[in-house]
């Protein structure tokens, strides 16, 4: 439950933050432009914590398994 609730709210931040951004982008060139800049904006910054938080638990799974080295002679040879 608590993981859940922590990519919710990451996804939220995330969110609100591409839709700052998109709004303050759209405001250059009208009203109408700064409504849909926040728009797209908060689906990009929604999109881009879902993938974050998929890449980081990949991440994390790679890094919990231990890789063995592919062949023993790998070492330099003088």
């Amino acid at each position: 439950m608590k993981s859940r609730i922590k990519h919710v709210l990451l996804r939220a931040r995330y969110a609100a933050i591409g839709a700052a951004i998109g709004a303050a982008i759209g405001s250059v060139f009208s009203r109408n432009a700064a409504s849909t800049g926040g728009a797209i904006g908060g689906l990009i910054g929604a999109t881009v914590a879902d993938t974050r938080d998929s890449a980081s638990s990949f991440l994390d799974e790679a890094k919990e398994k231990e890789f063995s080295p592919l062949s023993e002679g790998d070492e330099e040879q003088h």
